[in-house]
């Protein structure tokens, strides 16, 4: 609690408080940012082999083997999810899985995945965006916005 509201509890508040504080559980931060970063990491190095790949093996350029190599990134997030490994491996990394674009695949397929009981329309395919939605949304609103300063800026289309 903050410092403020340390001065309007009750006496018995202040000491449930304490108390509490005394058996909460210390998060080990700098571990779980290493984990993050590594994990994170290493998801990324995959990605980087599989555009490697694509350019090597499918004669891509370094512009077109993104969507391909993003392609393959979100459907192996999507079945690793599906068999429950995403999920360990998240509770292991934390947030070093869930800022790539397989984070965003995740928590759609974990969507889909819990309400597939309540059918594929009303289910399946209403709640598996109410994660997702948000940010579908403002991706959509900044790329919007990045247009129109970018046109302001270069003086229109075509440059």
């Amino acid at each position: 609690m903050g410092g403020n509201n340390k001065q309007s509890l009750t006496p018995e508040q202040q000491q449930y408080q304490d108390l509490a504080q005394k058996y909460e559980l210390q998060r080990p931060v700098f571990k779980n940012c290493i984990r993050a970063f590594f994990i994170g990491g290493l998801i990324s190095l995959i990605g980087q082999l599989l555009m490697t790949f694509f350019m090597t093996y499918f004669d891509f350029t370094e512009k077109t083997a993104g969507d391909p190599t993003i392609a393959v990134l979100i459907f192996l997030s999507a079945l690793l999810t599906g068999l429950g490994v995403y999920d360990r491996m998240a509770q292991y990394a934390g947030a070093g899985t869930a800022v790539p674009v397989t984070g965003f695949a995740n928590s759609i397929a974990s969507a889909a995945i819990e309400h597939r009981t309540e059918g594929y329309v009303l289910g399946v395919g209403s709640n598996m965006f109410k994660v997702a939605g948000s940010v579908i949304v403002f991706g959509t609103f900044a790329a919007f916005i990045i247009g129109i300063i970018h046109t302001l800026v270069t003086g229109g289309v075509g440059h």
